[in-house]
């Protein structure tokens, strides 16, 4: 774990007191109801199914086209930034700072990168519809790495290896319609991000056993379990954070503190809509694989969007601070308190239990993430 990472869970301890040390003998007791909301956060993990806005999801050579082209600092015109710049291993897939930072600093907090292929709109607005569409907007935006089709057709055309890579994964050369490869790319690149999963968790195990009326698992700790009970029951968290994947994928007006950033208030969810709405690279552009479908979003017409951002996972939220959509929010029991206005936790005792409910939804590897290396993934 890293340094900065490690200071502000000691902070938290320090203000919380010591969480609880585990315990199996005074099992929570639950309500049916709560019961059946808990069972409904799982199973994990769920069956893999592919994009069909995609022809190439789920396919080998696409995914190791696009793990080679994640890592490469070549796909901004720059020649030093890159995806893992913002989403690195060692740091959940993310950066674990307040705001992203390309070539500028954004107005927003980057998202970590995993279980994407359960999500339905990508970035905290929703400006992308699909995966791969949201792998393209990085490599667009001036800010992030300012880049084009054409530069990254260029990138083709001097590394013979990568466009041997390109010609197995898609079956044409990467060459001649310069937008087609961009789409191409960042088709590979979601190819290889739907394989970006988190494992199994303590409370995986502790919902399936609660799910086979079998007793909790030894080291669930009593605290953990009133913090369940809390999440499911009064304090309201699985209104939005519900499903296997903690999340319903909506928007919601979240009351984060304002930004730091400088310019005008970020109109979140509203603003999203439309630019998804208007871009060519949406799902009923002439880029998708599955059957068209109209381009404005559902939510277009609703109200409150001003302020709406998507509800993120909170499975392994632990390893991923700082919080909320502009990073104001540095750690877990900051987090539960900016949300607990009208409903419960009322006091330090139900925000431990919230935050020791919470380190139960980190898997094994935690904050580093392991990427499976290709044996050869350009063969001649």
């Amino acid at each position: 774990m890293g340094t900065r990472h490690a200071g502000w869970l000691l902070s938290a301890s320090l203000l919380l007191g010591p969480l609880p040390a585990p315990a199996t003998d005074s099992a929570v007791a639950f309500t049916d109801a709560e019961r059946a909301r808990i069972v409904a956060l799982g199973p994990w993990p769920p069956p893999a199914v592919r994009d069909p806005s995609n022809r190439v999801s789920g396919r080998a050579r696409a995914i190791d086209l696009g793990r080679l082209l994640f890592f490469d600092p070549r796909m901004s015109p720059v020649g030093y930034v890159a995806c893992v710049s913002c989403h690195a291993p060692d740091r959940a897939f993310a950066d674990l700072k307040p705001r992203a930072h390309g070539l500028a600093d954004l107005e927003r907090n980057t998202i970590a990168l995993a279980n994407l292929r359960l999500q339905r709109w990508y970035g905290w607005a929703g400006l992308s519809d699909s995966l791969w569409m949201a792998s393209l907007r990085p490599i667009l935006d001036a800010r992030e790495f300012d880049g084009s089709a054409t530069s990254v057709t260029r990138l083709f055309r001097r590394d013979e290896r990568l466009a041997r890579c390109y010609r197995t994964a898609f079956g044409v050369a990467p060459a001649g319609d310069e937008e087609r490869t961009l789409v191409n790319v960042g088709k590979a690149l979601a190819a290889f991000l739907e394989t970006l999963n988190t494992g199994r968790t303590p409370f995986d195990d502790f919902r399936d056993a609660l799910a086979r009326g079998s007793s909790a698992p030894a080291g669930y700790s009593a605290s953990a379990q009133r913090g369940l009970k809390l999440f499911v029951g009064p304090a309201g968290c699985v209104d939005c954070h519900r499903g296997p994947n903690f999340s319903d994928g909506d928007f919601h007006a979240t009351g984060a503190p304002p930004s730091i950033a400088p310019g005008p208030p970020d109109r979140g969810r509203a603003e999203g809509a439309r630019q998804l709405a208007a871009s060519r690279f949406n799902l009923s552009g002439p880029y998708s694989d599955a059957p068209r479908r109209p381009a404005t979003p559902a939510d277009t017409g609703r109200r409150g969007l001003d302020a709406g951002f998507r509800t993120p996972s909170l499975r392994n939220v632990a390893v991923t601070a700082p919080y909320m959509h502009n990073g104001r929010v540095e750690s877990l029991d900051a987090a539960i308190r900016q949300h607990a206005i009208d409903r419960a936790p009322r006091g330090d005792g139900e925000v431990a239990d919230l935050v020791a409910f919470l380190h139960t939804l980190t898997d094994a590897d935690g904050e580093r993430r392991r990427v499976a290396p290709s044996s050869d993934p350009c063969p001649p």
